[in-house]
């Protein structure tokens, strides 16, 4: 039969974007592989102690500067801007914008992050006002803390640069040196706690983040170049499309800063929870963000550029097809991971972090964290999709909206939990908080769309069935083998993991989830032998 025109298009549509995802993936992949090196690493040399507690504050101001103002611009405003000139104007107009978005970006930068240094005496025991406190050492951790806040600004400078490079590879559907950037940070901070922490102590392992910053902007220079960027003195404030890419980012800012508060609010309710809490919550967050890295932000990134050249073409049917594939993928991959994880949260903990200075009790203050936390797992990777739906929309007004009232829902229910419950009711908070964001911006996004979430609510029912029987077999594993020794919690991982991956998929099969049949039927084409013509 002949393929239609549409069938075509379809297929080619379907494949670049299989492409584009695996790409993206194989980059989340590698970095949080090298992710969980990076934490088995710095756990064995610092395990939980008060230094990292005050190197894990001190990151968080750094961070924030760079997500509020490279994150804002890349996320949502600059790519669908740059899309459309290269759609409507060509090249060169698109990397003049490009240029004068950089150069604004660097210097929005480098202005707070000397606001910072200067201000860091004051910032750093706002943010943490208890470490140390019980321990008798709040002067010197709080020193430390500040001390380490100013070495790592420099890479928010860098990160800030790397950020544009990235956004513009992406908007140019160009994903793998933006893949391979995140491995080299996490190689950065690696070679830190290895080599420079012998030296420096915990200084050391700030000296990584600025190393592994560095490598994350060079791999990416070249990339730029190739496609035909070049630097230009500038600012282009009187560009009509600066101001564009300056009223999406304005919105974008302040839903940014919400979701770095969220960070915060744990962090100050943690320190008040005793030493080492803020590292062992930090630690959990860090294994719940394997498969909300691997599913939810690799597949969201990687169809983004494809949402906004679609509202480019004004053709807002596919964007809506389009989200609702990558939504019922992300459910039939969250879902049971989520549920695997909680259910091996103390296997897992144990058999990856608990050797050197990390110990039985950081194991287990750690996991008990890491099960709430992976309460949220779901609704964090569906926010990640939507939210790009209404970023490609032009819309960013909606999501921080979302985002801001999930930080108030956060800080109230840590501020209610945080004594009574420590660190598992400060997990929890941050869970309930993206479950309420995420169901706000789902249904504000069918109303928006007049989409019809018949399709993926199916999915959902069928994947939940699925992973709850799937949760069964992991538990029965876990409590079979234990977790007494490391070895009996290595022997308690595996099991459940295989356990769970040939029930789930028994159970997908039978229950006939789309999402598992595709996967099998790519797996039978790909094993059938291939006959050439006599």
């Amino acid at each position: 039969m002949a393929e239609t025109p549409g069938t075509v298009e379809r297929a080619r549509v379907g494949g670049g974007l299989a492409l584009a995802a695996a790409i993206v993936a194989f980059g989340f992949v590698g970095s949080r592989l090298l992710g969980v090196v990076r934490t088995v690493v710095i756990a064995n040399v610092f395990g939980a102690s008060p230094e990292l507690d005050a190197y894990n504050v001190a990151f968080r101001i750094p961070d924030l500067i760079f997500q509020v103002l490279a994150g804002a611009t890349l996320g949502s405003a600059f790519i669908p801007v740059f899309a459309r000139k290269f759609e409507r104007e060509g090249a060169s107009a698109a990397w003049v914008l490009a240029s004068r978005v950089l150069n604004l970006v660097v210097l929005a930068t480098l202005a707070l992050c000397a606001i910072a240094f200067f201000l860091a005496p004051l910032l750093v025991p706002a943010m943490a006002p208890g470490l140390g406190d019980d321990i008798g050492r709040s002067d010197e951790l709080t020193g430390r803390a500040v001390e380490l806040t100013r070495i790592m600004l420099l890479s928010t400078l860098l990160f800030a640069a790397s950020g544009m490079l990235t956004g513009m590879l992406n908007g140019r559907e160009r994903f793998l040196l933006p893949a391979l950037a995140p491995m080299l940070y996490n190689v950065g901070i690696i070679f830190g706690a290895v080599v420079l922490a012998d030296r420096w102590g915990v200084n050391g392992l700030a000296f990584g983040v600025v190393l592994g910053a560095g490598m994350h902007l060079g791999i990416q220079v070249p990339g730029v170049l190739r496609e035909g960027f070049r630097p230009r003195v500038g600012l282009g404030w009187g560009d009509p499309a600066v101001g564009e890419v300056g009223r999406l980012m304005a919105p974008r800012v302040v839903g940014l800063a919400a979701a770095q508060v969220n960070f915060v609010v744990t962090g100050y309710f943690a320190s008040r929870v005793g030493a080492s809490a803020i590292s062992n919550m930090t630690y959990a967050w860090l294994l719940a963000g394997l498969p909300l890295g691997l599913f939810g932000m690799a597949l969201s990134t990687a169809v983004f550029p494809r949402l906004a050249g679609q509202v480019a073409r004004e053709d807002l049917e596919a964007l809506a097809r389009t989200v609702s594939r990558v939504l019922r993928l992300i459910l039939f991959l969250t879902v049971p991971s989520a549920i695997g994880l909680a259910l091996l949260r103390e296997p897992a903990t144990i058999t990856l972090l608990e050797r050197g200075a990390f110990t039985r009790p950081d194991s287990l203050m750690t996991a008990a964290a890491l099960g709430w936390y992976c309460l949220g797992i779901v609704p964090q990777a569906g926010i990640e999709i939507h939210s790009r739906g209404f970023y490609a929309l032009g819309d960013t007004r909606t999501p921080v909206l979302f985002a801001v009232t999930a930080v108030v829902i956060n800080l109230l229910l840590g501020a209610t939990l945080w004594e009574r419950y420590g660190v598992q009711g400060l997990a929890f908070a941050v869970s309930a908080s993206a479950w309420c964001e995420w169901l706000g911006l789902y249904v504000v996004y069918l109303r928006r769309t007049g989409w019809n979430p018949a399709g993926e609510l199916a999915v959902f029912a069928r994947v939940a069935v699925a992973g709850g029987v799937m949760g069964l077999a992991v538990a029965l594993a876990v409590a079979i083998i234990g977790t007494g020794s490391r070895l009996d919690a290595a022997l308690a991982a595996i099991a459940g993991v295989g356990a769970g991956a040939a029930t789930y998929a028994a159970m997908s099969l039978a229950l006939g989830i789309p999402e598992m049949g595709e996967l099998a039927d790519r797996l039978v084409t790909r094993l059938r032998p291939h006959r050439t013509g006599a």
